[in-house]
């Protein structure tokens, strides 16, 4: 971590940009996965191309980081007010399905090789795997030293994740090599299969849910509207509060405030607001505040005269 005042000489990776230390990494994850491609695929390893699969996760969520680092230096326009911070959940919920068909496709191929092992050139196999195993260890290394940003910090635990993928390559190629015994290649692609599925339910059921418009995850909206109602003396009542996200780092919150008849109204909006960015950590809120009656809420219809009574 940049805060802890090390003088080794790694010490430029600190002052790297974060965008420019997760692109360094985006390209030697992504140029490794299709090194692993064309091994699985020549020397018959399963576990490589599932490993490959797993880089793929780790390069999309490379991807996802550098997006979100390099929008956040882009403002918004008169097509898109939000801003563009969408394009990387969409992005990310594409990726999820990807993922899912990845995984059917290993775990179809893993049982046919269970039926009927597949002989599988163990050795380059293995070189390949230990190879993709040091690609990642430098690759956590770079983004290890710019882990201050959150963007970069999820990718580094995806790299970190990857880990295990290559571990169970190099031990299938390892038992292949030295006993001969053709089920470990399946077996341990059943594994990375198991932990691509998880990361391609977390992609899709995230993204998933930003898109709907959820409330961001760890946040109330009871426990927003009893703190307001209890940090800002002149607040009667928060009521119609809505939660969403642009992206899970950028929650948006909306909410009407009923207030006391002789309440300084710019005063009370910027104590709500002051409120949600200390204790919620929200930014970005559109507060609508009221004397009486909510309008969204309509009034009491007006009785109907004598006429209009009789009229059938």
């Amino acid at each position: 971590m940049s805060g802890h005042g090390h003088g080794h000489g790694h010490g430029h990776d600190h002052d790297a940009p974060p965008a420019r230390t997760v692109a360094r990494a985006l390209v030697l994850i992504g140029s490794f996965m299709f090194v692993e491609v064309v091994g699985g695929l020549l020397t018959d390893s399963l576990t490589l191309l599932a490993d490959a699969g797993h880089m793929f996760l780790d390069a999309s969520a490379l991807g996802f980081a550098f997006v979100a680092l390099k929008l956040s230096e882009r403002s918004s326009d008169e097509r898109l007010s939000y801003g563009y911070h969408r394009y990387q959940v969409l992005a990310s919920f594409l990726n999820g399905l990807l993922l899912a068909a990845l995984v059917v496709w290993i775990l179809i191929e893993a049982y046919g090789r269970l039926r009927e092992p597949a002989e599988m050139h163990a050795l380059p196999a293995l070189v390949i795997a230990a190879t993709g195993l040091i690609v990642n260890l430098i690759a956590w290394r770079w983004l290890h030293a710019g882990a201050d940003n959150a963007a970069v910090q999820s990718a580094m635990l995806h790299v970190l994740g990857d880990l295990l993928g290559s571990g169970a390559a190099i031990l299938a190629a390892l038992v292949v090599w030295l006993t001969g015994w053709g089920y470990a290649d399946p077996l341990l692609a059943v594994v990375i299969a198991v932990i691509l599925g998880r990361g391609a339910w977390q992609l899709l059921r995230d993204a998933g849910h930003i898109l709907l418009e959820g409330v961001p995850r760890g946040l109330d909206l009871e426990n927003i509207r009893a703190t307001l109602t209890a940090a800002v003396p002149a607040v009667v009542d928060i009521h119609h509060i809505h939660a969403w996200a642009l992206t899970a780092e950028k929650p948006l919150v909306t909410l009407h405030a009923t207030v006391l008849p002789d309440a300084d109204l710019g005063g009370v909006i910027r104590d709500l607001k002051a409120e949600l960015l200390r204790e919620f950590g929200i930014d970005h809120s559109t507060i609508q505040v009221e004397h009486d009656i909510c309008p969204d809420d309509g009034t009491p219809a007006a009785e109907p005269t004598a006429d209009v009574r009789n009229i059938r």
